[in-house]
């Protein structure tokens, strides 16, 4: 049986007798010489596959395919010689005309000549029931031309019944689906089970990672029992799952057709291949058919130092806030990645301290074993002097895209040592606690590390050290999210003092639905209701949203309900709009609501009238079908007109997963001796406070505080100007995804999307006894890039596409209140600045030898600043910064 008419027989007469019940592969006849053409073509566009937009490249060649040795006691075990001629590369876009690269260029000025004979090198395969049982190459042949025979090679690969089987070929042992019909063999390889070392990383949270899709389908075509042909067409795509028009496909196709065949070389007698393939010739070795990592040195580029001068002036602190410092900082992270320690230090030790904090937070973000080591060499905890510099590393940690265990073993050994400044102690703790949670995320909970910074947090509220410790494990327990902690976050919600209580409450706001369980619910009515002690109406509204956004009985509501109208002047109008914002937002919660109101008693008048300035209100700052961006203001007031709480959230959905971008939290309390006026029920005894809380990206921070206790308010009343204070400053490493794709052909593909941020979040209170006003104000200013990088490579020719989307936007925030009467005036806004939106796509060619091709567009926006409603009677949406689809128009079109 021989298939490939002369070249692959599905059946010969001759073999008939001998190969009884021959179902297996591909099978060549002996004494013949087969004449067949092979091509493999790549190219590479922005998502839509048109070739005629597209770059790449096609290699072409002649193959001489002959049959060496076939096993006398079996016909499906055969040694067969395959040899690549006339090679030939060439433009896959022939519109490319004078532009391209090849023109001119013969195959060994191509390719070296080195490659070319390396290439144009006899390869062999062994053959056992149409499977490839091993591959024979020279040794040292350089792996981007050994990928090529390894590609081709693969093809040989093939069975004629249908069945599903696992298969090692150059993309690795992968799940194979054969489909055999009358006039062809279809094999469908399922990419996704591929087994292949790759290096390669993604970004845990689906809202900022990406999406992909692989197929690959070979077709064997058949004529009168022969197969003539093999067709095969491999797809890679992918988009950012939040801005599609990030995105890119890559398809590779390989063909191999017969043409004619003529006599052949006898084949080598024997009874085992290893003496064969000895006999024929000795420098022959048996290699992997998998393909090989394809490693390419940077010809001609700076050095990280070089690097660093380049770009330093755009990372200094008055240049933080535009797209061009968040560029250079991405930049510089590639280069990081490839930098030794040693490098890396000498840089750190020898910049200037206006510039080292982003240095600090590139260098960590880096995320490599040596970029660690250098970086926690240079940073000195017992030392006082650095303190905003070990801040910046430890938040970068708690950002970190893929952190690993060692860096958790790190900040492990560092919290067991001493520290200069208390705060960064606790700031240690907080970001253990980031890391916990995603590297359990990434199926990494029994990691050594991970098991040991769990115990850590347990252990600390379990039995801590310190009293002031709880509110350092309460915030790392935020973060990690702990399945075991909630009963430990029940005890203080009920049990603990007040800040400390709030604390535990608004953590356990933070786990999945899943986690508040009856019991929960049990605890958490006991607080809203005071069933056991007096709490602040801070601790019970926290209890109340807890209950009813997460599948709250129908008693549940009903008693939240009755309760409204018995409560204190201002928390009345608090829950009386929570209740009408989860209805009006349409949350899960808001059938059972609706069913209760059904009931008279809980829904008249008296109850749904009550005044006050207190308030929640959520709404939506982008909307669309496949995703949408959310922001909610809560404002909570004592009754005599003084802000106690004022939380601003930002949620990103894309499908059902969700990130929570930001949360800022300003709490004040005791302020009511200044203005005489009489705290409410259970806040008669608070000290003096004011501070502020962030979550950005699914991290909790450490808090920063305004004033603590009524001497430091006077102090800093008398003393102090308005000028905002920073809660987080500085340079995020947002998404982060690098694939390295093994094509079937041979080729190497590559996928890198990096996304960064310049993010300032400073937040101020202002109080005058004078004017009896009091006034917040949050501001938030950020710069985005995101890169976006698909290569294909072979190691002398080159095609690429770059995208690059950029953006400034800033949100803010300012609640001014006037307490000089009652009902006390309060005036709300939140605006939403211009926003400037930039796109630019680079494709490209290149030659190792430097020619080559480049085609550049972009195109831009501006999108309108807004206010943004923050009540239900003003709910028109602003525009969207990051739009689903471009503006009609020349300023939404490429250019």
């Amino acid at each position: 049986m021989i298939l490939l008419a002369v070249f692959f027989l599905c059946f010969f007469s001759s073999y008939s007798a001998s190969v009884k019940g021959h179902t297996t592969g591909l099978s060549l006849n002996n004494e013949r010489l087969y004449k067949l053409t092979y091509s493999t073509e790549v190219f590479i566009d922005g998502g839509k596959g048109k070739l005629q937009d597209s770059v790449g490249y096609r290699i072409s060649s002649d193959v001489d395919v002959v049959l060496l040795w076939r096993n006398p006691d079996g016909d499906d075990d055969q040694l067969i010689q395959v040899t690549m001629t006339t090679v030939n590369v060439e433009n896959v876009n022939q519109q490319r005309g004078e532009k391209s690269i090849f023109k001119g260029k013969t195959a060994p000025k191509i390719l070296g000549k080195g490659n070319l004979e390396a290439l144009q090198r006899p390869m062999l395969l062994h053959l056992v029931r149409g499977k490839v049982k091993e591959f024979y190459s020279y040794e040292n042949e350089p792996v981007g031309i050994e990928n090529l025979k390894r590609g081709l090679a693969s093809l040989f690969q093939m069975q004629l019944s249908s069945g599903t089987i696992n298969e090692v070929d150059i993309s690795g042992d992968c799940k194979v689906t054969y489909q055999a019909q009358q006039d062809k063999v279809i094999k469908m390889k399922a990419l996704d089970t591929c087994k292949i070392e790759r290096p390669g990383f993604t970004t845990l949270n689906q809202v900022l990672g990406v999406s992909s899709k692989a197929t690959s389908v070979t077709t064997y075509k058949i004529e009168d029992s022969f197969v003539t042909a093999v067709l095969a067409e491999e797809t890679r795509a992918f988009a950012l799952n939040f801005l599609p028009s990030i995105a890119g496909t890559v398809v590779s196709k390989q063909k191999l057709e017969l043409k004619t065949t003529e006599a052949g070389p006898r084949m080598i007698p024997g009874k085992q291949v290893a003496g064969v393939i000895k006999a024929l010739d000795s420098k022959y070795t048996a290699i992997p058919i998998v393909g090989q990592v394809l490693q390419q040195a940077c010809k001609g580029c700076p050095s990280l130092a070089e690097h660093w001068q380049s770009i330093r002036t755009h990372l200094e602190p008055e240049n933080l806030s535009s797209a061009k410092a968040v560029s250079s900082f991405l930049a510089f992270i590639q280069h990081l990645r490839t930098a030794r320690r040693e490098e890396i230090l000498q840089i750190l030790k020898s910049e200037k301290k206006e510039v080292l904090p982003q240095l600090v937070d590139a260098v960590t973000s880096a995320q490599t074993p040596d970029s660690l080591e250098a970086i926690l060499d240079f940073l000195d905890f017992k030392s006082d002097s650095s303190i905003v510099l070990q801040e910046r590393f430890l938040y970068a940690c708690g950002f970190a895209s893929h952190p690993d265990e060692e860096l958790l073993r790190a900040l492990l050994s560092k919290f067991k040592g001493s520290f200069a400044s208390n705060d960064i102690r606790e700031t240690v703790m907080i970001i253990i606690g980031a890391l916990v949670r995603k590297l359990c995320q990434n199926e990494g909970c029994k990691l050594k590390a991970v098991v040991e910074a769990k115990k850590l947090i347990l252990g600390g509220l379990e039995k801590p050290e310190k009293k002031e410790d709880i509110t350092m494990y309460l915030l790392a327990l935020k973060n990690a999210l702990l399945p075991e902690g909630i009963p430990f976050l029940l005890k203080y919600a009920e049990a603990g003092e007040g800040p400390v209580s709030h604390l535990a409450t608004t953590v356990l706001q933070r786990y999945d639905v899943s986690f508040i369980t009856d019991e929960v619910k049990k605890t958490l009515n006991r607080i809203y209701h005071q069933n056991r002690k007096v709490h602040e109406k801070t601790v019970r509204t926290a209890a109340a949203a807890v209950i009813l956004k997460n599948n709250p009985s129908y008693m549940d509501v009903k008693n939240i309900l009755l309760s409204i109208g018995e409560l204190p002047k201002e928390m009345n109008k608090y829950m009386l709009t929570f209740v009408q914002d989860i209805l009006h937002f349409e949350m899960p919660s808001s059938k059972m609501i609706r069913r209760v109101l059904k009931e008279m008693v809980a829904h008249n008048y008296d109850r749904f009238s009550k005044s006050g300035s207190s308030s929640a209100y959520t709404g939506y700052i982008e909307r669309s079908p496949r995703a949408a961006s959310t922001y909610s203001l809560d404002l909570l007031y004592s009754g005599s007109g003084i802000l106690r709480r004022s939380n601003l959230n930002i949620f990103q959905y894309v499908g059902k997963t969700d990130l929570h971008g930001s949360q800022v939290v300003i709490e004040a309390q005791g302020l009511e001796s200044l203005i005489a006026a009489t705290p409410d029920e259970g806040e008669e005894n608070l000290d003096s406070y004011a501070g502020m809380s962030a979550i950005l990206f699914d991290v909790q921070l450490r808090p920063v505080t305004f004033f603590n206790g009524y001497s430091d308010l006077m102090s800093k009343m008398l003393s102090a100007s308005s000028d905002p204070v920073s809660v987080v400053k500085g340079l995020i490493l947002l998404i982060d995804h690098s694939q390295d794709i093994q094509l079937q052909s041979g080729l190497k593909a590559n996928m890198e999307i990096q996304g960064g941020l310049a993010i300032d979040i400073s937040g101020s209170m202002e109080f005058s006894l004078w004017y009896r006003e009091s006034k917040t104000r949050v501001n938030n200013r950020v710069a985005v890039v995101i890169n976006s990088d698909v290569t294909v490579d072979s190691s002398f020719v080159k095609a690429g596409l770059e995208s690059r989307a950029e953006t400034e936007a800033g949100l803010e925030f300012i609640s001014t209140v006037q307490f000089s009467q009652y009902p006390f005036l309060v005036c709300m806004q939140m605006d939403r600045a211009e926003a400037p939106f930039r796109q630019f796509e680079t494709k490209y060619e290149r030659l190792s030898t430097g020619r080559g091709f480049v085609s550049r567009r972009r195109k831009e926006r501006l999108v309108a600043g807004c206010e943004l409603p923050l009540h239900q009677e003003n709910s028109e949406m602003c525009n969207a910064v990051f739009p689903p689809q471009p503006e009609s128009g020349n300023s939404g079109g490429w250019f």
